[in-house]
């Protein structure tokens, strides 16, 4: 079945959805996007998802297009289109296609946000077996840029990463940065020792992770103790257990 595409607002098949070549998603990555599960046909955390979203527009000074009423009512639309109960909605926010390249932004009462929203089956999501068999990671520089709270479309450097440990034969990259994890290309990074989950406390250099916020409150209402600081290279390798979080992702890792 091909899948429809949401594109400022009209619903396309896939094979007819665009943007402008002026968008400055597409020329700069002046964007933002967010990627929310779906089990069962459900939204899982949207609300959080959508108070991201706003924090990570606001932070660039894009205007959000929707309310949370309108995000959720194209998101369930978009799902009901598509007849998944099982996967991912991607949604992306630009700060619109001006009439040509430049530097400085455009004016947003003259130039719409770019808004593109599509779906993507995952039928394991629940049940990944990566859980089971677990990731096997590499150690290399974080060298992003200072902003990786804001959820830009930005994603070269992680793109980069990712393929570093394809080639070494891992599943994915721990980034590090003056001897300390920052995240993985594309999660929350975290060891376990005895009874304590590490993980590095949030600030301008990682990602606030969704799936991070409930496994912490979670792990405190199972009575660990949770401490967030950063943590070193040598500290997961001797960690009794290692794991990641994101949206789609949440396994055991190996350094």
């Amino acid at each position: 079945m091909t899948r429809i595409i949401h594109v400022n607002g009209t619903l396309v098949p896939e094979n007819q959805a665009s943007v402008s070549v002026f968008d400055r998603g597409f020329l700069m990555a002046d964007g933002v996007y967010e990627v929310t599960s779906v089990l069962n046909g459900k939204l899982i955390d949207f609300a959080g998802h959508l108070a991201r979203l706003d924090r990570s527009l606001s932070e660039l000074e894009i205007p959000n297009p929707h309310d949370p009423a309108t995000w959720l009512a194209i998101h369930r639309d978009l799902i009901a289109r598509n007849a998944m109960t099982e996967g991912l909605v991607y949604l992306q926010v630009t700060r619109g296609a001006p009439e040509d390249r430049d530097f400085v932004w455009p004016n947003p009462a003259t130039c719409p946000q770019t808004v593109v929203l599509f779906t993507q089956a995952k039928p394991a999501l629940a049940d990944n077996p990566d859980v089971k068999r677990g990731w096997s990671v590499i150690f290399v520089d974080d060298l992003r840029w200072g902003r990786r709270d804001i959820k830009t479309v930005q994603l070269l450097y992680p793109s980069l990463a990712k393929m570093m440990a394809k080639k070494a034969g891992a599943d994915d990259a721990w980034l590090v940065e003056d001897g300390f994890l920052t995240e993985g290309t594309s999660n929350n990074a975290y060891i376990v020792k005895g009874n304590t989950i590490v993980t590095r406390p949030l600030s301008n250099d990682i990602l606030y992770g969704i799936t991070r916020s409930a496994v912490l409150r979670l792990s405190r209402e199972k009575q660990m103790e949770v401490v967030e600081r950063p943590f070193s290279m040598a500290e997961a390798q001797d960690a009794d257990e290692a794991f990641v979080t994101s949206a789609w992702h949440c396994c055991r890792t190996h350094a």
